[in-house]
This record gives C-alpha cells, structure tokens and sequence, in this order.
C-alpha cells in the first residue's frame, strides 16, 4: 500500500498544550516519530526571536515551540479544505504538508540571522542538509515512504509540484507568519501583534493550485498585515535589539578573523573551531546550539584579545552598545568619526556601527516579491469575488496599500557609551553632540 493511502494513526491522540492555540493535536504516527528525532528536539535550545530576549525579557519561547504551532496551523487550514470539500486542494498532499510546517526551521542555528550574515550559510540548506543526511528525520521519512526526505526537501526549497503546498508553509500568508507573529507578540508581552487567527482560517480557499482568500475576509487580512507591520517596527526591528544582534555579529567577525590569523584560542570547542574554519558537518552543526555558543562566549570572555572579551563580556552582561539616530553621514564625516574613535583607543571595526534597520529578513507585505533571478519567491495575497474573479489586495484596500514598501527606518548610530564618555575631553565639539557627550 503506497503511503499516500496509508492510515498510520496513532492508537491515542497526542496533545501539546500550548499558550497561544491552546491544544496542538497529533494524530500521525508519522508526525510523532519526527517530533521525537534529535534533530527536533534540538529546537528547543534555539530562541526563537535570537537576542530579543535582551529587550524583552519573556521573549525565551524556542523555534521548537514555534515549529508545532505552524504545524498546528498547518493541520486547521488543511481541516477547514476537507470539511468544505472543495477539489482544488490535493487530498493526498496532506501529510508532506504537515511535515513541511513542522520542519521547515529544523536548519536553524543558534542566533541563525547573525551567524548568517557572518558565514555565508542559509537555515533553509541547512534544512535540507538534515533532511537528506544520514539523520534520524530522514531515517524516520525514508521509512514511511522511501520518496518522502527528496518530498519534504522539495517543498522548503519551493521546487514542489505542487505550488500550493509550499504556500502553505512559505507565502504572504503562510502558516509560518501566522505563528510567529501571535506566537512572538505574547512572548513579548506587545498586544499589536494579535490578528483573529480563526476568522483568517474561515476565509482561506484553494482556487488553481494556489491558496486565496475569499473577499469578504479582506478586513480580517488588513488586521493581520497590519499586526505584521506594528511588530516588525516595534518588535523586530527594535533598535535595543539591533544593538545586541550587532555585538553579537561583531563577535563572530572577530573570532573569525583571529582565526584566520592563527591567533591562539584558550579554548576552542570542535563545533566552534568547524564553523571558523568552513568546514562544518551536518554532526558539528547538530551540536552548535544556544547553550554551546553561550558557553564559548563565556571562555572567550578572558581571552588575551581585549576586543573580543570585550565584546563576549558586553554580550553576556547586556553592556550593549548605545545608539543615536541620525542622517546617514556623507564619506568625510563617517571618516572622522572612525579616526577619532581610534585615537581614544577604539577599534572603529567592532566598536562603531552604522543600522539601517530595514535591511533584516522581515517585510510586511510585497505584492509579488521576486528573488534577484525573477522569480516569484512570495506570491502576492489574492481576494476571490463571488464569481471567481482574483485580485491583488493592495489593489482593493487602502490600508494595504498604505503600508506596502514604506521605508519608514531611520539610521542609528551604535557606539560603547562608557570609553567616549570617558574621553569627551578629547573629541571636537561636533561628535560630544553627535554622542551626546555634552
């Protein structure tokens, strides 16, 4: 019997309680067995908000608390598709779209973003790499349907034959999105990124192979992106927690080139030695958790280098660097900033940083947003009329339209408060007002 026909159900439903849908359901063997993999289980030791915790304080919650709501999420569209019986929606897709939601982020790694930025490496690959390495997923995967680690991979990197699978978990409006917004607004105690989930399900349709929403649930839409919009400036592009995304990049920057100097750690775990060196595993990378590198910032933290135990000591004890908000500067004075910096005994590299926070893996909503090869990476949100006619909602919706491609950043300036403080004395006049030093 092929897999897609196959009833392995679990003898008694399983049940997560979970604060912001209240129940998570598991009826799947299938399911069951990869939540219990080692590869998942390591999601809890993954923030999901990477350093927000160092601006609020309840933001702890783990990318694997997150990775079961958008498998929940995931389940209640796919529901709300069979009990309305409507034939554009692939029955037998089901279950490689539940596994999709639940392990689409099982390639993070600890603080992902930043890491990211440093060493060239992408969560999605990563992702990927699990799914078709000698791992317990794709152990688990291969068993069920030896066709089923090649499925699931297909379908995070968006080349699934069928679109309207990977829209499910990768759109405009995903089941990714809508987790993590109702998920990361309660851990951060914000109310603006709270939208009506359930209204949002309600009016969900499959139509030709892409998911739509039916017109009369555009108000419900505008609330969600609307909701997207407050916590991306007020939560995720907050510039408290761009200080420490900052200080925490800069670390991996100066680790890096330390070891490409042949600079002598005190200690260098293997993880850790493995992605300064490029030569990281899928083995290394299972190992390199939030608790590993935490550790290592603790070591580094003595280190004889007085920039990176500086910067470890800033990260651990949030001393994060202060910012101001300002014009971005023209060559000449960016220069004598860096100069001057320098000459009270700083290093304009790790200590002085320019932000312009719209540069961040976030973005409210793009009509048709297309990678840099023209393709369509997140399709555009489409209302269905009565009579089945489509249409972009930016085109029918002022709010929407309000809201779409606004570049509404400022530039902040990060710089260590103390050592400028205390060399004020020493700085022309116009950089103790620039710092405000005066």
């Amino acid at each position: 019997m092929s897999a897609a026909h196959r009833e392995d159900k679990l003898a008694e439903e399983k049940v997560f309680k979970d604060p912001v849908h209240k129940y998570i359901y598991v009826q799947d063997q299938l399911i069951w067995q990869l939540i219990n993999t080692r590869e998942f289980q390591r999601l809890r030791r993954i923030r999901q908000l990477g350093t927000s915790y160092l601006t609020f304080h309840g933001a702890e919650h783990s990318r694997f608390s997150h990775s079961l709501g958008v498998y929940e999420i995931t389940r209640k569209i796919i529901s709300q598709f069979e009990r309305g019986g409507y034939t554009d929606w692939p029955k037998e897709e089901k279950l490689v779209a539940l596994c999709a939601a639940l392990l689409h982020d099982v390639g993070h790694g600890p603080f992902s973003h930043s890491i990211e930025d440093v060493f060239d490496s992408h969560h999605e690959e990563w992702t990927c790499r699990i799914l078709l390495g000698n791992t317990e997923i794709n152990a688990v995967l291969r068993e069920f349907d030896p066709s089923y680690p090649e499925r699931i991979a297909a379908v995070i990197c968006k080349t699934y034959h069928q679109p309207i699978v990977v829209s499910l978990v990768s759109s405009q409006m995903d089941a990714d999105r809508m987790d993590y917004l109702l998920r990361d607004a309660y851990f951060t105690g914000v109310n603006y990124g709270t939208f009506d989930l359930e209204r949002i399900l309600r009016v969900l349709r499959p139509h030709q192979g892409r998911i739509v929403v039916k017109e009369s649930g555009m108000h419900a839409v505008e609330d969600y992106l609307m909701s997207r919009y407050q916590m991306y400036w007020q939560v995720y592009f907050h510039p408290v927690t761009r200080s420490s995304e900052i200080i925490l990049r800069q670390i991996f920057r100066r680790a890096k080139e330390l070891f490409g100097s042949d600079y002598q750690f005190q200690s260098l775990m293997k993880p850790i030695r493995m992605l300064l060196e490029g030569t990281m595993d899928i083995e290394g990378y299972l190992n390199l958790d939030e608790a590993l590198v935490q550790t290592a910032f603790a070591q580094w933290a003595h280190e004889p280098d007085p920039v990176l135990s500086d910067l470890c000591r800033r990260f651990l004890n949030r001393k994060l660097y202060k910012y101001v908000t300002m014009d971005h500067p023209d060559e000449k004075l960016w220069q004598e900033i860096r100069e001057q910096l320098q000459k009270i005994g700083l290093h304009p590299d790790y200590h002085l940083e320019i932000d312009f926070p719209y540069d961040m893996p976030y973005d409210v909503y793009r009509p048709g947003s297309t990678s840099a090869a023209g393709k369509e990476e997140k399709p555009p949100i489409l209302l269905l009329s009565s009579d089945e006619r489509l249409s972009e909602i930016s085109s029918r919706s002022d709010i929407i339209r309000s809201i779409t491609g606004i570049h509404q950043g400022k530039y902040h300036l990060y710089y260590p408060e103390e050592p400028l403080r205390e060399s004020a004395h020493r700085l022309p006049a116009k950089l103790r007002e620039l710092f405000a030093l005066m």
